[in-house]
């Protein structure tokens, strides 16, 4: 089983929010100074608790791994990931482990970062596609997917694995038959590393989180 779904959150009542959502999360929304970035904190967790509901998984316990990944402690084999860029939120929920990224696609993005940080025939075929920054971000998504999929974030080196993108998308030496899927919304790319062909990205509105 597996629902990846996405909101724009750019019309959310925060106030209202703010009420809907746990102790630790509102902990997490006072952290942040701007608005839009309360609104994202907010929504991400909103739509989280949206399709766990759908599911009749109902008051969840998270904690945290060693490097930060959350994960509910009272439910067996359900696992989520959340992401947020811009005025978009996503979600994943599965049985299987899950990592999900979004990014909105700035087409005058550094391409440099490329050259420094990925690998290297994945910078070679950014810098041999017909729209470089699209490119870019295609890989972006899917690396930063697989990252929060291990559960090391950050802590696992953009330069230390590979993705191949072309008829397939795979992780290079791959051993444990791993599920890559892209999806383009408004100007922003979605990525997702899994155990399942995911061909189904649900849109909410706003006011049904």
């Amino acid at each position: 089983m597996i629902r990846l779904a996405y909101c724009n959150v750019e019309n959310l009542d925060l106030k209202k929010a703010y009420s809907s959502v746990s102790k630790d999360r509102q902990d997490k929304i006072d952290f942040y100074r701007f608005e839009k970035d309360k609104k994202l904190s907010a929504g991400a967790y909103l739509l989280l608790k949206k399709l766990l509901s759908e599911e009749n998984i109902t008051n969840p316990l998270f904690k945290t791994e060693k490097y930060g990944k959350a994960y509910i402690s009272n439910f067996e084999n359900v696992y989520f990931n959340l992401s947020h860029s811009g005025k978009m939120v996503l979600c994943a929920i599965s049985d299987r482990e899950v990592g999900v990224d979004i990014e909105y696609s700035d087409p005058e993005i550094d391409l440099n970062i490329a050259k420094l940080y990925f690998y290297n025939g994945e910078y070679e075929s950014i810098m041999n596609s017909q729209n470089p920054a699209d490119e870019f971000f295609k890989y972006w998504v899917l690396k930063e997917s697989y990252m929060k999929y291990t559960g090391l974030g950050m802590n696992l080196k953009l330069d230390s694995f590979e993705i191949k993108i072309g008829d397939e998308i795979k992780l290079k030496n791959d051993d444990e038959g791993l599920k890559f899927n892209l999806f383009n919304v408004e100007n922003y790319k979605i990525g997702i590393a899994s155990h399942y062909e995911v061909s189904n990205l649900i849109e909410y509105d706003v006011t049904e989180l």
